[in-house]
């Protein structure tokens, strides 16, 4: 590969400084948190990106995690930096926590006009071991939290507000062989479009961003799973980053997206289109 294939810009490498895209801005980021999967030297995923990169862009950020200590740590990041922010544990399985975290947000921050579900879990390989449960688990997390999540919270966004749904091209084309969870983000795009149409007389946009083969440490968790999918010949030549995603939603947060709404924007390369 030659060397400009792999070049890396400042902003895919989390290196560009902020540019008050999101100033004055109150942002709530569900799965902000990080899990390592084990790896001392992991890389940034998208939660984590997304939630220093709306800070550094002058954004006060609401960290939501199931895991409180992870949430905190992304909080302390954010700090380090000179932004501001709160933390919030809570379960989007729970109805009730779901409820809790929003009132949180719009309470910590003094009000909300953004929101970013980055939630996801894959489980059960290939239709054979599908279960019952296992189904209903991946959608209760996947898809079936996405709709409580905008359920409560697009009352209380700010007229003028944006929501981004974090998908996967998996939702577009077979790639994680977990029924469920290719299911479940497909199902995302319908939830989005109905909730965008539901939310513009307020003028809140929500869009969906479909990240495709990302190198963060649940991508390389799943590529030790499956080691043909670090081999994938991605048009672009590399695996994305976190950042990349965070970038792609930055954009549909701030006013430059202001006539943006019911969108899927892949991220991946090219893979979808081009393979």
């Amino acid at each position: 590969m030659s060397e400009e294939a792999v070049y890396l810009p400042a902003e895919s490498q989390g290196h560009a400084p902020g540019r008050g895209r999101l100033a004055g801005r109150k942002v709530l980021v569900v799965g902000g948190g990080q899990d390592d999967k084990g790896l001392s030297d992991a890389p940034i995923g998208n939660g984590r990106a997304m939630s220093l990169l709306f800070a550094r862009e002058g954004a006060r950020v609401a960290v939501a995690d199931r895991a409180e200590k992870s949430a905190e740590q992304t909080l302390d990041l954010i700090r380090s930096e000179g932004g501001d922010g709160i933390s919030i544990s809570a379960d989007v399985r729970k109805p009730e926590q779901i409820q809790a975290m929003v009132a949180r947000a719009r309470e910590g921050l003094g009000g909300l006009d953004g929101l970013v579900y980055n939630v996801g879990i894959g489980n059960e390989m290939g239709l054979k071991n599908v279960t019952p449960e296992g189904w209903d688990f991946a959608f209760s997390v996947n898809l079936r939290g996405a709709a409580l999540m905008l359920k409560e919270a697009l009352p209380e966004l700010h007229s003028g507000a944006s929501v981004v749904l974090i998908s996967s091209t998996a939702s577009l084309r077979p790639g994680s062989r977990a029924p469920a969870y290719d299911a479940s983000k497909a199902a995302m795009a319908g939830l989005m479009r109905h909730a965008a149409f539901e939310a513009a007389r307020q003028r809140i946009r929500v869009n969906v961003v479909a990240p495709g083969l990302m190198d963060t440490a649940l991508g390389r968790a799943a590529s030790r799973g499956r080691p043909s999918r670090a081999t994938t010949p991605v048009p672009l030549g590399r695996q994305g980053t976190g950042w990349e995603t965070a970038y792609t939603s930055l954009f549909l947060l701030s006013d430059e997206a202001a006539y943006v709404t019911g969108q899927v924007f892949v991220v991946d390369g090219g893979l979808s289109a081009l393979r």
